[in-house]
């Protein structure tokens, strides 16, 4: 059993001083539980250096929700890999919010992949169809693009820096997650195509599950052998909620 991942990102939620108060609660609540997996929070990028800080010592990990595809130069208002390594541990891209509200390609993506690799990140890579291909019955066409494009280029050994996150974008705070029968499926299909770029070393990689996890369907999601834990959205900045989540996780281990 690949060991679970429960990441939450917030998002554009919470001041700097709110995510910092919110952080210092996660860490009393949840270090109980990472003994068994691994959690980890993406804050806004303008509070990551304080939350790491509040976060220093402690097994819960950060990460960034977005990063350039460039270490540095003229690119105002962004921020790099190379900024964020050594003190940030995981980087998200690709989230539908990127690919749909700011045109983010799957070339692009690409170049950030590589990108955070080149600085030695763990990167989160969201896929997932949209409501439109899911109900055209284009699930299988275009996980298998992203994912393709995603990771051409991309040497197997960065199997073990790499997480596949499964979003059907319908899923996306809609609160009509997808049944868990039916993630399953279409992350065993991941599996499928990961051993076809990777090869072997494609049984380490984590996929998990995004679109609306809640306190609710956790605990079905998690007892689903391809589902490897969680990618967390509006859950995840409720304490109570997101420490139910990371509970079912645990469970699920220990159950194994």
């Amino acid at each position: 059993m690949r060991r679970p991942l429960i990441a939450g990102n917030w998002k554009m939620h919470f001041t700097v001083p709110e995510g910092l108060e919110y952080a210092l609660h996660l860490r009393h609540v949840l270090e109980p539980f990472a003994d068994r997996e691994d959690i980890v929070v993406l804050p806004p990028s303008l509070m990551l250096w304080e939350i790491a800080n509040v976060l220093r010592g402690c097994p819960i990990e950060v990460g960034a929700q977005n990063a350039s595809w460039e270490d540095q130069g003229p690119f105002t208002g962004e921020i790099s890999p190379k900024m964020l390594a050594g003190w940030c541990h995981y980087l998200l891209i690709g989230h539908s919010e990127r690919r749909q509200l700011f045109n983010e390609t799957d070339e692009m993506l690409n170049r950030k992949l590589q990108a955070a690799f080149r600085n030695n990140l763990k990167v989160i890579l969201a896929i997932g169809e949209t409501l439109e291909e899911h109900d055209l019955g284009r699930t299988q066409e275009v996980i298998t693009r992203q994912l393709s494009a995603a990771l051409y280029g991309i040497e197997a050994r960065r199997a073990a820096d790499l997480t596949i996150a499964y979003e059907p974008v319908w899923a996306i705070g809609t609160g009509r997650a997808a049944t868990p029968e039916y993630a399953n499926e279409a992350m065993s299909s991941i599996r499928g195509l990961l051993q076809q770029k990777l090869g072997p070393l494609a049984g380490e990689i984590r996929i998990l599950y995004g679109g609306s996890v809640t306190p609710a369907n956790a605990a079905t999601l998690m007892q689903k052998p391809e589902i490897d834990g969680a990618l967390v959205g509006g859950a995840s900045l409720k304490q109570a909620d997101f420490t139910e989540i990371v509970r079912a996780a645990a469970e699920a281990v220990r159950s194994a």
